[in-house]
Order: structure tokens, then sequence, then C-alpha cells
């Protein structure tokens, strides 16, 4: 199976649809991968707080549009990242909450998934106060594998992953819009999710500085025993990989640490 990660660079001054247009083209020049994978709130930047309201746009906007069309032009399955979603008002006035959603669209173009981020960071500020929490876990069957879909800050709950592996999860995918100044987390955090889950990781961050945040980029795969496959550098960059889905299974008969869990937690799937 192959997978290529966009580290796409989120740069003040680029107009959101230049980026979405840019980043549609970047989807277009993947066709042979199985899986692209975009980062978190590519649009307007993950810190660029002010940008969130202005730029928000319904489930089915200009974005999924956009992306859709991409997917279905490549023949990819498409995780377009995220993006500020404003979610219609329950009253049927005024406006509604904003959600940090993820779409993930099949190579036809229709929209497979949509994951409402559950963690959000900023503890009293930020992404924290202005956008609300998803509450529900999302996976993903493909063809090869099965998808179990987080968000940036989520890396940071092992509980979360865990829980996926419960519903089928072998590849875990995370965009994400990291901090540079926390990058050995990144990394540390993504290995870590995948070792104790014997699950590909497939983290995609981005590149560039937004909200005065300067990014992380180091895109990252890693193999169900801990070993980064690529690792992608600090600036805009396509990281492409090959991996076989089948090593999940394989790991988790080698070596069946999964079948010895207690302390109150779900009974694996076998």
């Amino acid at each position: 199976m192959r997978a290529s990660l966009l580290q796409i660079a989120v740069n003040e001054g680029e107009s959101v649809e230049s980026r979405r247009q840019r980043a549609a083209a970047l989807v277009r020049e993947q066709a042979g991968a199985d899986l692209v994978v975009l980062p978190e709130l590519w649009t307007t930047g993950a810190f660029a707080f002010e940008e969130f309201a202005g730029a928000a746009e319904p489930l089915d906007g200009p974005t999924r549009e956009v992306m859709a069309k991409a997917a279905s032009d490549a023949g990819v399955w498409l995780h377009a990242g995220s993006v500020p979603e404003r979610a219609p008002a329950e009253d049927g006035a005024g406006e509604g909450v904003l959600y940090n959603t993820s779409l993930v669209f099949s190579p036809a173009g229709d929209l497979a998934a949509a994951y409402r981020k559950i963690h959000r960071f900023g503890f009293d500020k930020g992404e924290a106060v202005l956008m609300g929490a998803g509450d529900s876990l999302v996976t993903v069957r493909l063809p090869d594998t099965v998808l179990g879909l987080a968000t940036c800050y989520d890396l940071r709950f092992p509980e979360l992953f865990r829980a996926l592996v419960d519903e089928g999860a072998e590849t875990l995918v995370v965009p994400a819009g990291w901090p540079e100044r926390r990058r050995s987390h990144w990394t540390l955090l993504a290995r870590a999710r995948a070792v104790e889950n014997q699950a590909f990781v497939l983290a995609c961050g981005t590149a560039g500085t937004h909200g005065g945040i300067p990014q992380a980029g180091h895109s990252v795969v890693v193999d169900p025993w801990g070993e980064v496959l690529a690792e992608a550098g600090p600036g805009e960059q396509v990281l492409t990989v090959d991996f076989d889905p089948a090593a999940v299974a394989g790991t988790r008969a080698r070596f069946p640490a999964l079948k010895d869990r207690v302390l109150g937690l779900a009974e694996p799937r076998r």
C-alpha cells in the first residue's frame, strides 16, 4: 500500500482559496497512491485562531467540493486533513458551533467519513474555547486496512487510540498543526501510539508559520514495532512510503500483548 503525506506550508499572506487550490493540485499529483493525507486546519492554520470563524464552512462547503474532485481525479483515498466546520444552528437561527473536522473521501469522490476532533488544544484559550468537542470514534474501512482517525492534540491521549483499535483500526491517521518548539514530543508520541497499539501511524503535519507559531513539519510514518519508515524535514514536502498493512496482523500474532489487557478496558476484537 502506498501513502503520500502532503506536508504543505501554511504561511500568513496566502489566501484560503489559493491554498485550497494548491492542495488540490498536490493531491492530483499523487495519482497511483492508495492513500493521501493532508494536515490539520491547513486552510487557516491551527494557531490562526482569529481566522477560524471567518473561514469556517459547512460540511458540504467549498473544501469538501474541491477535495472530493481532487480525490476522484487522482483515484485515491483522501484524508483531506481538517477544516473549521460550522455546524447548522440547532434552532435554525444564529450561527452554529464550530468544530475541527476531518474529511475522508473515497476514490470516487464520495465523503466516506467526517471526524470532529475530540481533544481541543489551548486549555483556557484558542481552540479549546472557540470550538466544540467531537464525541464519536471514527474508523474507515479501505480495501487493505482500517483507518482510525485522530487529530493533533488527540495524540497525547492513548485511550482514544486504544478505543479505535477496539473498533478494528489497523492504521492510525493523525493530521496535525504541531509547533516546532514541541517537535520532540511529536515523534515520540507517534512512535508510542504505534508500539502500544501494534498499528501503523501516519502523522502528517504542516510546515511554515501561522498565528506567529513556527510549525514542526517532520511528518512521519511509523510501523507496528515503532520503527520509523519515513520522516519528512521541516519544509513543505510530499512524504511517500510503501507499507504492508498485513504487518499489523503479523505483529499482533507474534507478540500478542493486546490479549493481556486488563484494567477495565473493552475486550479487544479478535
